[in-house]
């Protein structure tokens, strides 16, 4: 199985690893648009004026444009560390136990926008873009990364994705019809109804990978997926839409 899982906006600075290598990340058969995508925000960034506008960044935020700059020597941390965040403090990676965390890196992607999907334990450095964003000298994100993505993930998905991650990083790179996965959708139950949930949707997503790498359960189809998590006390079922499913968290 494979968890994929959204980025966050926010994110730690600094890091102890050594330089971005794109090479080392997983899924290397994207290293080409990983490379390009890196050379289009380093390029950006010596125009602040420019950076600013194509980011959407406040006053406060210009800080931004200088990790992008030093994209290519900037240290780096854990990608399942640098990132902030109602999900990924929920998941609160740095208090797990050590099989737990390998679990993570063998078996937990995020979906970045400069880098594409990378593992839970791949260093990144910090960074400023998002799913939406048009780089000068680059395609838009969305056709950049979708084929390659989808490619990458047909030829290197092991069995089973489970897909938590929002719209717009699902649109760089559609899960093929040839690997089996299922979408997360983040529901509550009231007197009767259901409804989605936001706020609540990240902490119950990253409250379900905490449990996952926590018990580290084999799983190789939904059904083996409602049966784990039925030991934990978590309601996963189907949707209404094929390939759908529902997480019901409280509100």
């Amino acid at each position: 199985m494979r968890v994929l899982l959204p980025p966050s906006e926010t994110k730690r600075t600094g890091g102890s690893g050594q330089a971005l290598d794109p090479l080392s990340l997983s899924l290397p058969s994207l290293a080409a648009q990983r490379e390009q995508t890196v050379d289009a925000l380093v390029a950006l960034s010596a125009d602040p004026a420019q950076a600013q506008r194509t980011l959407k960044l406040s006053a406060r935020q210009l800080g931004e444009i200088e990790h992008n700059r030093m994209l290519r020597s900037a240290p780096t941390m854990p990608a399942v560390d640098r990132y902030t965040g109602v999900l990924f403090d929920a998941l609160d990676a740095a208090t797990l136990e050590t099989p737990a965390r390998r679990w993570l890196g063998r078996h937990a992607w995020i979906h970045s926008a400069p880098f594409g999907p990378v593992g839970a334990l791949d260093a990144i450095p910090a960074y400023r873009l998002a799913a939406g964003t048009s780089l000068p000298g680059l395609a838009p994100l969305r056709r950049h990364w979708s084929d390659a993505v989808t490619a990458a993930f047909a030829a290197e998905a092991p069995g089973f994705i489970l897909d938590l991650r929002s719209e717009a990083y699902v649109e760089l790179g559609p899960i093929p019809a040839s690997v089996p996965s299922v979408y997360v959708r983040v529901v509550a139950d009231e007197g009767g109804s259901t409804r989605a949930l936001n706020h609540f949707n990240k902490k119950a997503k990253g409250l379900l990978v905490r449990a996952l790498a926590e018990d580290r359960p084999t799983i190789r189809s939904q059904r083996a997926l409602e049966r784990w998590a039925a030991t934990r006390g978590i309601v996963i079922r189907s949707g209404a839409d094929a390939g759908v499913i529902e997480l019901v968290a409280e509100a």
